[in-house]
């Protein structure tokens, strides 16, 4: 069965976007080892799910960058990587290579899960992940931790009405300054 990945970039305090979803927090300082990481994300996933409200700007941008700058690590991949656009008001996509779900998140996710191929990555935006997080649909986390802070903010964690244990993975320094840490959620058999 394919895994369903989450890649989520947030602040050391535990924020995901600004409160109005400014994302100007994040630093980019890639170096040859982080940008391997995200490759390898990417290189293991043949599906990339995103929210709605994320979908416009972040198609467009990736689109737009393998265009222009055809170099770029992530913009052909991304580009051309199989995406799903879960949305409750779109009927049509106006993106290359994305189809739209209008159906139940949980029952889309487990038959995405079960189709033969690579496994699915998860980029966000926040209320969709959230939502993610709640129906405990996420295999695996790797959350990017900025060596930001900001006195406020929205977390993706929000959604959570119990306490969720996972088991950490793996924890890596980067040194461009981000941490990476991967966990898998601790499920009950």
């Amino acid at each position: 069965m394919r895994k369903l990945k989450l890649q989520m970039q947030m602040t050391i305090n535990g924020f995901v976007a600004g409160l109005n979803g400014e994302n100007d927090w994040m630093t980019w300082n890639p170096d040859p080892e982080f940008v391997a990481f995200l490759s390898s994300l990417l290189d293991s996933s043949d599906t990339l799910l995103v929210g709605r409200k994320l979908a416009d700007g972040f198609i467009k941008f990736w689109e737009n960058e393998a265009i222009k700058n055809p170099a770029h690590p992530f913009a052909q991949k991304i580009a051309d990587i199989q995406k799903v656009v879960f949305t409750k008001t779109l009927d049509t996509s106006v993106w290359n290579n994305t189809r739209l779900e209008k159906g139940d998140l949980a029952e889309e996710i487990k038959q995405l899960k079960q189709q033969n191929g690579k496994d699915i990555l998860v980029f966000g935006g926040v209320d969709f992940v959230s939502s993610l997080i709640k129906a405990d649909l996420i295999d695996e986390y790797h959350l990017i931790i900025n060596p930001t802070a900001m006195a406020g903010g929205l977390t993706i964690f929000h959604s959570l009405d119990s306490i969720r244990k996972f088991t950490p993975t793996e924890s890596k320094l980067y040194p461009g300054g981000k941490t990476v840490l991967s966990f898998k959620p601790l499920r009950e058999s």
